[in-house]
C-alpha cells in the first residue's frame, strides 16, 4: 500500500484577499488585479538648472540624494556641470516608511568630503496617490533652500507621488530594500524583465553528389565524405560508397539555425588519405540569408539541397513538460484559444542558500517560462520569505501544455563575479498543466519546492501563485484537443529518436546563448534547469 506524502509535500490551496475574481470580456493586459497591491512611494528626479558653483573655479559636480528616514538613494554625478540632467526613478516600499518627510538635496562630489548646495522638502502626508491605469505624474520645478529654510539660486525638476507596483516607473525605479545592492550592473541584475527565445528552424542539408573532384594523389580511388559545420554545430555524411571523383551520397544533414542568420552554412569536400588523416579537397561558405552569389566558370561542384523545415516544432523542452508545439512557420498556426494569467504572489520558508555576515540568507527571484516568453521577477534581497506579487498574460495556442516557474538565489549583487564564476543557485520548480485547469477560474496554490538530492527528496520552501487560464473560443479548444499533439511534420517525416535528442541539445544551447546575450542576462544555469537540461543524468 502506498504511504499518502508528507505534510509539507502536498499542494495547499489558500484563500488570500486579492483582487481579479471576475473577467470582463478578452483580457490581454495585465492590469496587477490579480496579486497584492503593493504601496510605493516614487521620486522622479528629472533634472536641475542655475546651480551655483562651489569649487575655486566657479563650477560643481553635482548630484541628488533622495533621503527617506533610513533610506537612501543617490543618483549619478556629472564632471563640471550647472544643468545637469539625472532622469533617474526611486522607490520607496511603504512597508519601509519610518519618517514623515521626505528630503531630497544637491550634493557637489568632492574628493574629501562632498559639499551640500540645496535642498526641497516633502510632507508625507500631502503627496498625491497615483491609481492605475493613471499615467506619470508630471514633474515640476522646486526652488532650492539652504540648510535654514531659504530660497537660494538654482531649481531641481521633480514628480514624487505614490502609487503601485503596476506603475509604469516600477520596473526602472532604484528600489529601498536593495539599498545594500551596489552598482548600476548589479542594479541591473535585481530588476524584472521579459524576455523573448529565438525563433528556431529545423535546416535540413541534403548532400547529394559531387563532380570533378581533384584528389593529390590520383592512383588511388578517393574515399570521400562532406563535412557540415552551421555554428557550434558540426556534422559529416558517410563515405561515398562510389570510390571515384564523381561520388554520391544523397544523405540528409539536420542542424538546428536561429534568427537572425548570422552564421554561413560551411561544407568541405574531404578525402579520407589514412586513419586520422583527411585531406580537404574543397570547401563552400553558403550565407542562410538571401544574397547574390558569385559565378565561377570552372571548378569541382557539390550538388546538394538545402532548406528550413517549418512544419517541424523544434524542440527545445522536454516533451513532457513542452509549453508550445507550434511549427516554426508563422503561416501555419491556428489562432490563439485564450490566455494564460500568472500572479506571482510570494514564498515561505526558503532554505538559506548561502552565508551573509555569518547567517544564512537567500536573495530569491522567480523565472516563468510559456511559449516563447520567458519573464523574470525582480530579486527581493535578503528575505527567507520574498513577496514579489508581480503578474504576467501568455497566449495559449494549446491546452496540452505546461508553464514552468523557477525559484533561484541570485549570487551577482555587487558585480564581483567579472569572470562569470559565480552561478545562481537552484531553489526549486514548479510545473502546472494547463488542461488540468478549469477555464475562467482563478486557482491560489502553496506549491512545494522539492529537489531530488543524492540522499531524498528535500523540501526548499512553498512558492505561492495565483493562476486563471481564460478561455476566448471553445469551437477552437475543441478542435485542438481533436488534432494530434505535434505539428504534421513529426508524424509525415519523423526524426529518429536519436537524432532529436542531439538537435533538442542544440536548440537548448542556442537558446541560452543567445539569452544570455541579452542585458541583464538569463543566464545559462537558470535556462538549462528550467529547460530540464541534463535531467536524464
Amino acid at each position: 500500500m502506498r504511504r499518502p506524502p508528507p505534510e509539507g509535500f502536498v499542494l495547499k490551496e489558500t484563500n488570500p484577499h486579492l483582487g481579479g475574481g471576475k473577467i470582463t470580456g478578452e483580457k490581454l493586459t495585465s492590469t496587477y488585479d490579480f496579486v497584492e497591491q503593493l504601496q510605493y512611494l516614487y521620486v522622479r528626479v528629472v533634472k536641475a538648472k542655475d546651480l551655483p558653483g562651489k569649487d575655486v573655479t566657479g563650477s560643481c559636480d553635482p548630484y541628488v540624494e533622495v533621503k527617506l528616514g533610513n533610506y537612501k538613494g543617490t543618483t549619478r554625478h556629472f564632471e563640471k556641470k550647472t544643468n545637469p540632467e539625472w532622469n533617474q526613478v526611486f522607490a520607496f516600499s511603504k512597508d519601509h516608511i519610518q519618517s514623515s518627510v521626505l528630503e531630497v538635496s544637491v550634493k557637489d562630489k568632492d574628493v574629501a568630503k562632498d559639499d551640500f548646495i540645496g535642498r526641497v522638502w516633502f510632507d508625507l502626508n500631502e503627496i498625491p496617490k497615483l491609481v492605475p491605469p493613471d499615467s506619470s505624474l508630471a514633474p515640476q520645478w522646486y526652488r532650492l533652500e539652504d540648510k535654514k529654510g531659504d530660497k537660494i539660486k538654482g531649481e531641481l525638476l521633480l514628480a514624487v507621488w505614490m502609487g503601485t507596483q503596476a506603475d509604469e516607473a516600477f520596473p526602472e525605479a532604484w528600489h529601498s530594500d536593495a539599498e545594500a545592492v551596489s552598482g548600476i550592473d548589479s542594479l541591473a541584475n535585481i530588476r524584472s524583465k521579459v524576455y523573448l527565445s529565438p525563433k528556431l528552424w529545423y535546416l535540413r542539408v541534403n548532400v547529394i553528389e559531387a563532380q570533378d573532384l581533384q584528389p593529390t594523389d590520383k592512383g588511388r580511388y578517393p574515399e570521400v565524405f562532406v563535412k557540415v559545420i552551421l555554428g557550434n554545430q558540426a556534422l559529416r555524411s558517410r563515405i561515398s560508397p562510389s570510390r571515384s571523383i564523381n561520388p554520391m551520397w544523397n544523405e540528409d544533414l539536420m542542424f538546428v539555425a536561429a534568427e537572425p542568420f548570422e552564421e554561413p552554412l560551411i561544407l568541405s569536400v574531404e578525402d579520407r588519405v589514412a586513419p586520422n588523416n583527411d585531406e580537404v579537397l574543397g570547401k563552400c561558405a553558403i550565407p542562410l540569408q538571401r544574397g547574390k552569389k558569385k559565378e565561377i566558370k570552372f571548378a569541382s561542384r557539390i550538388h546538394m539541397r538545402i532548406c528550413l523545415e517549418g512544419g517541424y516544432h523544434v524542440l527545445d523542452e522536454s516533451t513532457d513538460y513542452s509549453s508550445d508545439l507550434r511549427p516554426t512557420a508563422k503561416e501555419l498556426w491556428k489562432p490563439s484559444i485564450g490566455v494564460l494569467e500568472l500572479g506571482i504572489l510570494n514564498a515561505q520558508g526558503l532554505m538559506p542558500m548561502k552565508t551573509k555576515n555569518s547567517r544564512g540568507t537567500t536573495d530569491a527571484y522567480c523565472v516563468a517560462k510559456y511559449g516563447q516568453k520567458w519573464v523574470r521577477t525582480r530579486t527581493i534581497i535578503d528575505s527567507l520569505m520574498p513577496k514579489w506579487n508581480e503578474q504576467y498574460t501568455w497566449e495559449v495556442f494549446d491546452p496540452c501544455t505546461v508553464i514552468t516557474i523557477g525559484v533561484f538565489d541570485n549570487c551577482h549583487l555587487h558585480g564581483g563575479d567579472k569572470s562569470g564564476a559565480a552561478k545562481d543557485s537552484r531553489i526549486g520548480k514548479v510545473r502546472i498543466r494547463l488542461s488540468t485547469l478549469e477555464t475562467n477560474r482563478v486557482y491560489t496554490h502553496s506549491y512545494p519546492l522539492l529537489v531530488l538530492h543524492p540522499n531524498g527528496v528535500k523540501k526548499m520552501g512553498e512558492l505561492h501563485l495565483r493562476v486563471r487560464f481564460t478561455c476566448s473560443s471553445f469551437l477552437s479548444m475543441m478542435h485542438m484537443y481533436s488534432q494530434p499533439l505535434l505539428p504534421k511534420m513529426h508524424y509525415l517525416h519523423p526524426l529518429p529518436v536519436s537524432q532529436l535528442g542531439s538537435l533538442s541539445h542544440q536548440a537548448t544551447q542556442i537558446v541560452s546563448m543567445m539569452l544570455s546575450r541579452a542585458e541583464p542576462p538569463l543566464r545559462k544555469e537558470v535556462i538549462e534547469y528550467m529547460l530540464d537540461v541534463g535531467s536524464h543524468i
